[in-house]
């Protein structure tokens, strides 16, 4: 009678199967307590007060606040595509970047606006002021709204 294999390819798929499973489980484990904790479904909802949720933002926040756009224009209104698949592509690219800053503790202070969000702040100017823009013989597309209307978003930047 010979002695059973320790090493077969059905424990090797085992343990295989085994590891991944604890990966996946870590994995989601983390995810799902930091989503809670971060208070992410606060993220799904367009309230300025889910951008607070980081202290970092609060200076962003209230000069939001007394802004002009204030009483017309919320943070996802200009830091999110208006193109229904757009917003969730940023909104989610947004959200994992965000979060690996602050848990890292790797940012700029003040918080500085990325090149990609830029342009999506940029292409939300034209969104909502397009017709006044193509009526207007001062606009040059090679300047970003924001280079003139700095104080539009956020008062006194």
């Amino acid at each position: 009678m010979s002695a059973p294999k320790l090493d077969t390819p059905r424990k090797r798929i085992s343990i295989g199967l085994v590891l991944i499973s604890l990966a996946v489980g870590i994995f989601g484990g983390v995810g799902i307590f930091t989503f809670g904790y971060g208070e992410g479904s606060s993220y799904l909802r367009d309230s300025p007060t889910s951008c607070v949720n980081c202290h970092v933002m609060q200076d962003s926040y209230d000069s939001w606040q007394h802004s002009s756009h204030h009483a017309i224009a919320t943070c996802n209104d200009c830091h999110l595509s208006h193109h229904p698949i757009g917003k969730w592509i940023t909104k989610a690219d947004n959200g994992f970047f965000h979060s690996l800053a602050f848990t890292t503790d790797h940012f700029a202070e003040p918080i500085q606006i990325k090149p990609r969000n830029r342009r999506v702040t940029q292409a939300a100017c034209i969104h909502c002021h397009g017709d006044f823009l193509h009526q207007s013989s001062v606009v040059d597309a090679s300047v970003a709204c924001v280079h003139c209307h700095q104080s539009v978003g956020h008062a006194h930047r």
